[in-house]
């Protein structure tokens, strides 16, 4: 089977897009998945996603990360609306499912794409770092030191721990430089290694750093080896965040064809 795909990268978190709306193509194996996101077999990438049809919303993303497990990802689904935009799937505003529910977006004049993200509640310290599912599971540690800890050796650890190892958990670091900037660092499941960048994990950097501040909304521009986000949201009545919107780039790398 030739598959016809777009690769595309939000702050250097890249991914494999296939448009399953406008072509009849059969679900992939996990194996296949894996195949493709492979760098030295394949295409690359941190994960691969299938736009689909459903009824009630423009479009399904259909997320797999680069193992073939499946869950959501921030910056997967900002490039899938500019993947769908480009598609002529839709031409303004979106609205479009995922395996946690339904978001919407939109691109801006100067490329700049939002996501809304889900409503989101419950987040739990464990010893002196955070635990906030913010669509993907994310395990949060605040650095006071000016230099990072190698974060796949940190990751691993928690990832694998007792509590975490049946279901998994992205692991982050944070540092805040002087000058109020937030740098973070993500070890990902599904991928098992370090990316460039966590659209769900920025999201919970954020939202954790606002809440330590008792902040009941607010915005956050955070930096990471890829390239820079920002997070805006609100706390509702009940203590939930909402109006949680994650914004940047998501760019188009090369289209290509490949046999599976």
């Amino acid at each position: 089977m030739t598959i016809h795909f777009s690769k595309y990268q939000g702050t250097g978190n890249d991914f494999i897009m296939i448009d399953a709306i406008h072509s009849d193509y059969p679900e992939l194996t996990e194996e296949q998945i894996r195949f493709l996101c492979s760098g030295k077999f394949g295409v690359g990438a941190d994960g691969l996603i299938r736009l689909e049809k459903k009824p009630g919303v423009d479009f399904y993303v259909n997320y797999y990360n680069s193992d073939g497990s499946q869950s959501f990802c921030g910056n997967g689904a900002r490039c899938a609306i500019a993947f769908a935009f480009s598609c002529g799937i839709v031409s303004d505003d979106c609205r479009f499912g995922a395996i946690d529910g339904v978001h919407e977006g939109e691109m801006l004049p100067d490329g700049t794409v939002r996501l809304k993200m889900g409503e989101i509640s419950g987040f739990r310290k464990i010893e002196e770092d955070y635990f906030l599912d913010t669509g993907s599971p994310h395990y949060v540690r605040f650095l006071e030191q000016e230099t990072f800890p190698d974060i796949v050796t940190f990751g691993k650890q928690i990832r694998y721990n007792d509590e975490f190892c049946a279901i998994g958990t992205n692991v982050n670091h944070v540092l805040e430089k002087k000058d109020g900037t937030l740098w973070v660092e993500t070890y990902e499941r599904g991928v098992e290694d370090e990316t460039y960048s966590c659209g769900t994990g920025v999201t919970a950097v954020a939202l954790l750093h606002g809440k330590i501040r008792n902040e009941q909304e607010g915005s956050r521009t955070i930096v990471t080896k890829g390239g820079t986000l920002n997070v805006r949201w609100k706390i509702n009545e009940q203590g939930a965040y909402e109006e949680v919107w994650l914004e940047g780039p998501a760019v188009l790398v090369f289209k290509g064809e490949i046999d599976v």
